[in-house]
């Protein structure tokens, strides 16, 4: 992949896409009145970057045989959204404000792995401990090179004591089997997935503020740990805890951020995207970028 406006798809990558909603098609030249024939270039995934620019979303339910069809206009990657190096970024305009939090067990910031999550999982620091079945610490490979962060657990993710399951955990799995990566896998495919917040809301209510600064150093220790080379964040309270802004994530996403020294791209949450078909084409614009960025 030479050239950086481009991310060439195998079979199995266009079937993931698929999965996602997002529509593989091969560009071809304008119609014109001269006799010559014109030759057809290699195919290319169109990444849509505005409302405009996605042609043909994906219906739910389209074959991999469909998602690999000939369609039409392939629009090229914008230049800004696959930088291949970290962006240095100003602060960011609105900050979350400070909030006062109980105090957590001592050295939190110096745990291991085995001390962290019994921590966590007995922590009484906030109010959210007095209804959850279980504590969702994270899952995949602690030294992956990638690092998933969402927002809180879910009724299923309580149950479960694992992030990102059912129909979200399902779209996010086949949105990273598109990049090559698994929760299950070890070492170059594998990715660490935690959530901001360990425990689930009531009636999934959206974390407070109070919240995300109880069980924010819990997460900065897991990144410490992880040590990944890049961050995705998934989700509008993904972003508060780590970058400490209330921007919306339009504003955020195409652009490479920074937390403890690690690049991070902002996207959309699976939930979300769920909701918003439409707008999958932008993740997997994320993802692309995440991608290069990772690849350096």
């Amino acid at each position: 992949m030479s050239d950086p406006t481009r991310f060439d798809l195998d079979d199995r990558q266009r079937a993931m896409l698929a999965e996602m909603g997002v529509r593989v098609w091969w560009p071809q030249s304008p119609v014109t009145t001269e006799a010559a024939p014109v030759a057809q270039p290699e195919p290319v995934a169109a990444v849509a970057t505005s409302a405009s620019a996605v042609q043909a979303p994906a219906a739910a339910g389209v074959s991999g045989d469909a998602a690999g069809a000939v369609a039409r206009a392939a629009q090229p990657v914008a230049p800004a959204l696959v930088s291949s190096a970290p962006v240095a970024r100003p602060a960011l305009a609105t900050p979350v404000p400070a909030v006062p939090i109980k105090p957590l067990a001592e050295g939190v910031d110096r745990m291991d792995w085995a001390a962290l999550q019994e921590t966590a999982a007995a922590c009484q620091a906030c109010d959210l401990c007095a209804q959850r079945k279980k504590s969702v610490f994270g899952v995949g490979d602690p030294q992956a090179p990638w690092m998933v962060i969402g927002e809180a657990p879910g009724e299923e993710e309580d149950q479960a004591g694992e992030p990102f399951v059912g129909q979200s955990g399902q779209l996010l799995d086949n949105m990273l089997k598109a990049v090559g990566l698994s929760r299950k896998a070890q070492g170059e495919g594998g990715v660490y997935i935690a959530n901001a917040i360990k425990c689930r809301p009531p009636g999934n209510h959206n974390p407070t503020p109070q919240e995300l600064a109880t069980c924010a150093p819990y997460l900065a220790r897991q990144v410490a740990l992880v040590q990944p080379k890049i961050i995705l964040l998934m989700g509008r309270f993904a972003v508060q805890s780590v970058l400490q802004t209330t921007e919306p994530i339009g504003k955020l996403r195409g652009q490479v951020h920074s937390h403890q020294g690690v690049p991070v791209v902002v996207t959309y949450h699976p939930a979300y995207l769920l909701r918003n078909p439409a707008d999958k084409a932008k993740a997997w614009a994320d993802l692309v970028l995440a991608l290069k960025t990772a690849q350096g």
